[in-house]
């Protein structure tokens, strides 16, 4: 099946050598694309790219997984780098925006790594899975729509005075019709190609040979050399490794701790959300498990050691993992080797791998697109209760609104929470027992908590009770301090009747919870009769 791109197999060095090798060429556009978003100079993304594959793939929670300079981390920085250019114009220093940008990344690296020390990453598996189909479907049109950039180009008589002029325009009809084919030859590269050897992997064969293609003059096509020119470049990729910087000229008055630590913990949490869902994912696709903590161990020492060498950070790149996954990329190794030939790449090979077509990166990313699009989304409708599909919709919009994954998955989390309550309210019974004579009995069955509190509450009312009344907790449990405080108003709202109302049957830990509460609350308890077996609540 088309759809069926990504199986389940283990993976060998050959894999992983092969596959790192591929997801090498697919992150140059991507850390050229985001460090343009940044506002940074392109090599900054580069070598960004290159400490977060490294780190990660060597020592992060989730083996093949593959990490770099990513849009959603760019998006959030790039207002740091702003706000710091426009402080050093005033100030007459040049590039204060990169300064603040390494402090940054370095501050969210140590977030992370605080995050990992107290193995908080252990809280992604609260996320439900209507959350998670929501982020996967969201996440697959966003790939989609950054792909329809590469067919734009500089709009050369772009003014940003003039109210409504457009900054990049369509490329000529002629010129998207050729990376339309391109981009269609090489779909069908990776689909067929698989069928016939699996030799060599079908992304990696479709890069290189439309490349060969393309410098044979086969055909004209926008290539990396015109993303690196779009960029403010020459043209030509090449640089030297980077040394150590430090943020030597910042004032650290109250504006730019505010500003730097707000955009730091925005940066750590949108990149551990993307990371670790992520995780979750290869896990479910490759049937094994990653480790969430060590991988935010990892993220973190990967930001810190990328702001501290001038880089701009990043997180897992959700396309480039699921292409090694594709690829055969099951281990470690296929991520050192897609970091060390970027390294290359940036060193000594940049006059080789500027001949890419940009559009055969873009058919490998429809590829993906297609392959992580949750497609039993279409076949829950009718088939699930309606507030699964509403989360699903919501995160999916949310995603696409707002580019922020973080913000999605926190807005699902909530929403799946909120319906949990509404819906466990409604499961709270309470039967009515009158076989004692001058003693009316509750049975009370559910949970009591904030969401149900107020019910159980409007069905207990003094004046319709004799003088003796006792609610059985046998198979319900007290769960927070709402429903303490609920008990207490209730036993209270019966002593100014002039009755009398106590509790039996409490489970221990519910009757250890009233016990430590007892110098807030007043509540009575009734002896257990000798047959009750606490019930394990």
């Amino acid at each position: 099946m088309m759809f069926d791109l990504i199986k389940k197999r283990n993976g060998n060095w050959k894999d992983d050598t092969l596959s790192g090798l591929t997801v090498a060429l697919v992150l140059v556009p991507e850390a050229l694309a985001f460090s343009f978003v940044a506002g940074v100079n392109p090599m900054i993304g580069l070598w960004s790219a290159v400490f977060l594959c490294f780190i990660t793939s060597a020592f992060g929670g989730r083996p093949g997984m593959i990490s770099g300079a990513t849009g959603a981390i760019s998006l959030v920085i790039a207002g740091v780098v702003r706000a710091g250019n426009e402080i050093g114009e005033a100030r007459g220093i040049d590039d204060l925006g990169l300064q603040y940008l390494f402090a940054t990344i370095m501050l969210a690296g140590v977030i992370q790594l605080i995050c990992g020390v107290a193995r908080l990453g252990r809280f992604i598996r609260l996320v439900p899975h209507p959350v998670m189909m929501g982020f996967v479907n969201g996440l697959a049109i966003l790939i989609l729509l950054a792909q329809f950039d590469s067919f734009k180009m500089p709009n050369p008589d772009f003014n940003p005075e003039l109210e409504g002029s457009l900054k990049r325009v369509w490329l000529s009809q002629n010129a998207i019709m050729v990376m339309a084919v391109i981009a269609a030859v090489t779909m069908l590269i990776i689909h067929f190609l698989p069928k016939v050897t699996r030799a060599l992997p079908s992304i990696l064969v479709a890069i290189v040979g439309l490349s060969i293609a393309g410098y044979m003059g086969l055909f004209e096509t926008k290539t990396i050399a015109d993303v690196l020119r779009d960029s403010g470049g020459d043209g030509t990729l090449k640089g030297t490794f980077p040394l150590p910087v430090w943020p030597s000229d910042i004032v650290w008055d109250q504006a730019t701790i505010l500003l730097i630590v707000g955009t730091a913990f925005s940066a750590a949490m949108v990149g551990l959300v993307e990371s670790l869902m992520t995780l979750q994912l290869i896990d479910d696709m490759t049937e094994t498990r990653g480790s969430v903590n060590r991988e935010c161990l990892a993220q973190g020492s990967a930001n810190f050691l990328s702001g501290l060498f001038g880089g701009m950070g990043g997180c897992v790149t959700i396309g480039q993992s699921f292409i090694n996954i594709k690829s055969g990329g099951r281990g470690r190794w296929s991520g050192i080797v897609a970091s060390l030939t970027l390294i290359t790449f940036i060193l000594v090979g940049g006059s080789v791998i500027v001949h890419i077509p940009v559009a055969a990166l873009v058919g490998v990313m429809f590829m993906i697109v297609i392959a992580t699009f949750e497609w039993a989304t279409l076949k829950v409708f009718g088939r699930v209760p309606f507030s699964e599909i509403f989360v699903i919709l919501a995160v999916t919009i949310t995603t696409v609104m707002t580019h922020n994954l973080a913000v999605a998955v926190f807005v699902g989390v909530l929403l799946s929470a909120l319906i949990f309550a509404w819906e466990s309210a409604q499961h709270v019974r309470l039967g009515r027992d009158d076989s004692q004579e001058g003693v009316r009995i509750y049975n009370l069955q559910g949970v009591l908590y904030f969401g149900s509190v107020r019910e159980f509450g409007e069905r207990l009312v003094p004046s319709n009770d004799p003088d003796e009344v006792i609610v059985d907790f046998k198979d319900a449990r007290v769960a927070d301090f709402s429903s303490l405080e609920a008990l207490n108003a209730i036993t209270e709202r019966y002593a100014s009747a002039g009755k009398r109302m106590r509790l039996r049957h409490l489970s221990p830990a519910c009757a250890k919870m009233i016990d430590s509460a007892s110098p807030l609350i007043t509540v009575e308890m009734a002896e257990d009769d000798p047959h009750y077996v606490p019930a394990n609540l």
